[in-house]
């Protein structure tokens, strides 16, 4: 063959592998959409009985270990009695086939049927079909207690756009979650890390690390050098908001956050403005991410900044879930009180 004959076969090649990755992306997807509209139906034919008058199927009754055993024996495996369990919940959950996503598998709607709360399921179904999830991270976002974290800085309007629409980025606010959680890093309860190290490790686990602070995050760099007056700064790491169109500073803190960090963020940002923004690109973000803040510090501290100066906790095990359902739940009815004077 010619070289250019070997180019075009070259350029065939890589065609036809396009092709077949589509194509059994497409498969697989046909296959789960058609075993959760199958799993749907066969929910709906269990409730059906049910309402004729005859046993409830509640988990572990007799209804489901029959039906589970004769399943199991006529058809082979997928026919548990959890999954059977599951089958007339997502029907229960989901009584209009149209509201169930054809973007989601069974196993992610094995998980999501566990979530009790219906604010809380309905809103990681949003962010599983808008970001991409595999089941893996859709169990990792509800044990960090995601819906609750960014719920908890809402009103009850707020909260309830948050669960019918997922987490919608308009503003710089949006991006703040409080608190990140970064127990991707393993590291020890009690060991003692230093701010470089804390930033090493989030580098290291940079997959994880873009996942947790959100959709539309690209990484630009870390210690990235400005330069004033022949003296050098270094913000601890730079990243683009393709959503928002604008650059995101975040600076790391292992203690509390002081007014020095916050006018060194607002350097920064202003900084950025005028150097490294292009005329597209909206203002600067600059997040300070802490082991710890006093609120009150921080509503003084960054009260006349023009910027959008965002200061939040991180922390390095999973939160409380159960405290942080607490939580929601009084900010709820406070807001129901509210309400009804």
């Amino acid at each position: 063959m010619a070289a250019i004959e070997k180019t075009d076969y070259s350029c065939l090649i890589d065609d036809i592998g396009s092709l077949i990755r589509e194509g059994r992306k497409k498969a697989i997807q046909a296959v789960n959409t058609t075993l959760v509209s199958t799993y749907w139906h066969i929910g709906r034919r269990i409730v059906e009985f049910e309402q004729k008058g005859n046993e409830k199927a509640v988990y572990g009754s007799k209804l489901l270990k029959r039906l589970s055993k004769d399943l199991k024996a006529a058809y082979g495996k997928g026919f548990s009695i959890s999954n059977v369990y599951l089958m007339r919940l997502l029907y229960i959950k989901y009584e209009k086939f149209q509201t169930l996503s054809g973007k989601l598998s069974w196993s992610h709607y094995t998980e999501l049927l566990s979530v009790s709360d219906d604010l809380a399921r309905s809103f990681y179904e949003k962010q599983c079909e808008k970001e991409s999830w595999s089941v893996r991270e859709l169990k990792r976002q509800r044990n960090s207690g995601l819906f609750e974290r960014l719920a908890l800085s809402k009103d009850k309007k707020g909260v309830l756009e948050l669960a019918q629409s997922g987490q919608v980025i308009e503003t710089g606010k949006d991006l703040v979650k409080d608190p990140y959680v970064f127990e991707f890093l393993n590291i020890p309860e009690n060991y003692k890390y230093t701010e470089l190290e804390l930033e090493s490790r989030l580098i290291d686990n940079l997959e994880h690390f873009l996942l947790e602070l959100g959709k539309g995050f690209a990484f630009i760099g870390r210690q990235y050098r400005i330069t004033l007056n022949n003296t050098h700064y270094y913000v601890d790491l730079v990243f683009y908001h393709r959503i928002l169109k604008c650059f995101v500073l975040i600076d790391l803190k292992i203690g509390k956050v002081n007014h020095l960090d916050i006018g060194q963020i607002n350097l920064y940002l202003n900084y950025f403005k005028n150097e490294e923004s292009v005329e597209d690109d909206n203002a600067p973000v600059g997040i300070i991410l802490a082991a710890d803040k006093d609120d009150i510090f921080i509503e003084y501290a960054t009260g006349s900044i023009s910027n959008q100066v965002f200061v939040s906790r991180y922390q390095i095990h999973l939160p409380n879930k159960d405290e942080l359902e607490r939580q929601l739940k009084l900010l709820l009815e406070r807001e129901k009180h509210k309400g009804s004077r």
